[in-house]
């Protein structure tokens, strides 16, 4: 048991907001405020670069990471962060990884410094997740800072099962409030809703986000990417601590670059209005003389 103050001196420094990306810009500036050692929701429908999102994230964060990928194969995320960090597209290093040589080396040594540890075990199960945590321990004599999950449907069991997901989510939780650690997890909104289809390019509502699962962690993302714009938009729709909006229809919108798996702030459109211009001196013009005007018209 703690007091209060004992326990708001103890993880004062745990709750800390994470590193700011750059790309993410404007979703800080409608409020959201991510933090160290919290469950973080990323939902969306089918296609919608979920686990580019996370991906990117964690890798422009740069925190010390096990990422658990039971939805992209070993070979796409690897990929997809070579992409990521040199800007070639993943066509590019899948080239250049099959020709070898100097080609082979280079994203070799783009990779060197990413603090990224992968999981690449379907699906996830709770007893993988013990023996990856203790060998990450092993190795590094620390917890990995952040925690990736992709996905929540990946689970051993929780495929459809909604028990076996609350599960998930209990245990996503044990996990942040014991280890330190802030976990990220993917999960599907549906497809099938009447919004879907007549709005598929906006976020989907919390209400939207299969068995509700959106309301258990501290911050819920909900995501969406128009095709033709590639204009990539992120609501809150729950954040224990700051401003959300369960109707998704407030969002930041960012570029998205879905063959490098980069994501970049849109220009900002800055709109100037004109100072009202003072009256004459000596004009005589005052409200009440418009009104008087316009009658004896």
């Amino acid at each position: 048991m703690l007091t209060p103050g004992r326990s708001l001196a103890l993880h004062a420094e745990a709750g800390k907001e994470l590193p700011r990306v750059e790309a993410f810009e404007a979703l800080y500036a409608i409020g959201c405020r991510p933090r160290h050692g919290q469950v973080i929701m990323v939902c969306g429908r089918s296609g919608t670069q979920k686990s580019g999102f996370a991906l990117f994230w964690t890798a422009m964060m740069n925190l010390p990471t096990l990422y658990f990928s039971a939805d992209m194969s070993a070979f796409t995320a690897s990929s997809r962060l070579a992409s990521m960090a040199t800007g070639d597209t993943t066509e590019m290093v899948e080239a250049g990884m099959a020709a070898g040589g100097r080609h082979r080396q280079g994203y070799l040594d783009a990779l060197a410094d990413s603090k990224i540890t992968f999981s690449f075990g379907s699906p996830i199960s709770w007893r993988s997740v013990d023996e990856e945590l203790e060998a990450y321990v092993e190795l590094w004599d620390a917890y990995p800072q952040i925690v990736c999950f992709d996905n929540l449907m990946d689970f051993e069991g929780a495929e459809s099962d909604y028990t076996e997901q609350m599960a998930v989510m209990s245990n996503a939780t044990e996990l942040a409030r014991e280890t330190g650690s802030t976990v990220i997890l993917m999960h599907h909104a549906s497809d099938k809703a009447w919004e879907a289809k007549t709005d598929p390019w906006s976020p989907p509502s919390r209400d939207q986000v299969k068995g509700g699962l959106s309301e258990k962690p501290e911050l819920s993302l909900s995501v969406a990417l128009d095709p033709t714009s590639l204009e990539y938009r992120v609501a809150v729709i729950k954040q224990r601590m700051g401003p959300c909006d369960p109707t998704a229809r407030r969002y930041a919108s960012m570029r998205c670059h879905p063959e490098i798996t980069r994501f970049s702030a849109l220009p900002r459109q800055v709109v100037t209005s004109q100072p009202n211009t003072p009256a004459p001196a000596g004009s005589g013009w005052t409200p009440s003389t418009v009104v008087l005007n316009s009658k004896g018209a």
